[in-house]
């Protein structure tokens, strides 16, 4: 990013007492905004509201940050205030902001080292700044490696994401639209990498306006009102053939959904490119305490696991942060990922867990612990390779808790009574949702029926 001399912190420090610091620094803004088409439109410019001795103080604040800590500091307190913000507004959080630790768990199983990473349901960002520290860790520029395309239908949470990429130094194609009328960025085959965290079971989609884009949704319109695998086959349909990656938080409904959901699941797992289920436990969003999944895709499997899937059950591993919030210890999280590693065959990667030492890590989440010689193998409670023939003889379902069992002499954990009356309640709105299709197909046939005789 290039910075004009009028828009230098260092000069606006300089600045006579008797200055109107709002003015400047609003005129700050518009000049970055100028030499930088990638944060046009973005910065805020309303600071003539504050008072003079608000804002010298806080560009005194400011100038008191240490820079020998790292190079991303701006872009590390951009993502410290964006998860206060989330937390404070709950549910209204949840529209820009994907937990940090579900968004670099996604990022270690999908390995985003150099390529072109989409996220049609972008929210602020976090998808590609995960990304571009996965990339950095790895000793290379992000900026070399990645570029990143987003789409979000809040131009407010639009702003927020092309700021968030420009703090931590990167460029992205942000754009405003529908990701579900509008393929703004031509996404059909065109994307190295895919991650998301679309909202959850939404209804009143038109579907009627997608019925003839059979490039992004090969597969049909689910009859049931719910979103859920309308994204599934975006985030399918954007992937390059043959060789991209997709990682994407979806609600647990998705993965045992039936009729025509499940035709729609059956036939993506039948083109052998759902590679690795995770489950995840309650109470990681700031918003809902719903466990959810995060599915992966992968059009680069080879042929000897074009018929298998890794299921993975993580919903007894976490650390409580508060009593209502869990995420994942740096250990836990990378201990999952190298579980995929080790079932797909490559090296472990601990620069995660090198680079991000946690106080919480007690070597339990070792990987040698539960893996002796480096070896995958399959752990009751924890982690199964199933083929597709197994996953057809449970109805098509991608529930990791349904092939990996629990451990011997391990107890049932139960979710507490709030999560799990949640997860009822989802789960019965999605059997009346279902028993509303089937009303309509009868119906249907009924109709057919009396009009042949």
């Amino acid at each position: 990013m290039y910075v004009p001399d009028d828009a230098l912190f260092s000069n606006l420090l300089k600045l006579p007492e008797d200055t109107d610091l709002g003015k400047a620094v609003n005129y700050a803004m518009k000049a970055l905004e100028k030499e930088n088409e990638a944060i046009k439109d973005a910065l805020p410019k309303s600071f003539t509201v504050f008072d003079n001795t608000i804002l010298a103080s806080l560009l005194k604040n400011f100038s008191n940050i240490r820079f020998d800590i790292g190079s991303d500091v701006f872009g590390r307190i951009y993502e410290y205030f964006l998860t206060e913000f989330a937390r404070s507004e709950g549910q209204g959080g949840g529209e820009f902001f994907t937990p940090s630790p579900l968004v670099r768990l996604i990022a270690e199983i999908i390995e985003p080292y150099h390529g072109k990473v989409y996220d049609a349901a972008c929210g602020s960002g976090g998808m590609f700044v995960q990304s571009a520290a996965f990339v950095e860790g790895h000793n290379k520029v992000a900026g070399d490696e990645l570029s990143c395309f987003g789409q979000e239908k809040t131009a407010d949470t639009v702003r927020l994401a092309k700021m968030n990429l420009a703090v931590h130094g990167l460029q992205g194609d942000i754009r405003e639209g529908n990701s579900y009328y509008d393929d703004i960025h031509q996404s059909v085959g065109k994307f190295d990498f895919v991650m998301a965290n679309p909202p959850f079971n939404v209804n009143n989609i038109q579907k009627e306006r997608l019925e003839d884009d059979k490039a992004r949704f090969p597969y049909g319109m689910p009859r049931t009102d719910n979103g859920n695998y309308i994204w599934i086959q975006q985030f399918y349909t954007a992937l390059k053939e043959g060789k991209g990656r997709a990682g994407f938080v979806m609600a647990n409904s998705a993965c045992d959904a039936r009729a025509s959901e499940m035709e729609i699941r059956k036939q993506i797992i039948q083109d052998g490119v759902v590679d690795v289920m995770v489950a995840i436990g309650s109470n990681f969003f700031y918003t809902v305490t719903l466990p959810c999944s995060i599915w992966f895709l992968d059009k680069s499997k080879p042929e000897d696991r074009k018929n298998k899937v890794l299921f993975i059950d993580a919903r007894h591993i976490y650390r409580q942060v508060t009593r209502s919030v869990r995420d994942f210890n740096s250990e836990q999280l990378n201990f999952i990922a190298n579980i995929v590693r080790l079932y797909r065959g490559g090296d472990l990667d601990n620069t995660f867990l090198e680079n991000h030492p946690d106080g919480d890590n007690n070597g339990d989440y070792k990987i040698d612990k539960h893996f002796n010689g480096g070896k995958y193998h399959d752990i009751a409670g924890l982690c199964k390779i199933v083929t597709i023939d197994e996953i057809e003889e449970q109805g098509w379902s991608l529930n990791p808790g349904r092939y990996v069992g629990v451990a011997q002499g391990d107890e049932v954990h139960d979710e507490d009574f709030s999560a799990k009356l949640e997860a009822l309640q989802e789960e019965l709105e999605v059997l009346n949702s279902e028993a509303h299709e089937l009303e309509q197909t009868i119906s249907e046939n009924v109709m057919k029926i009396l009009e042949s005789c």
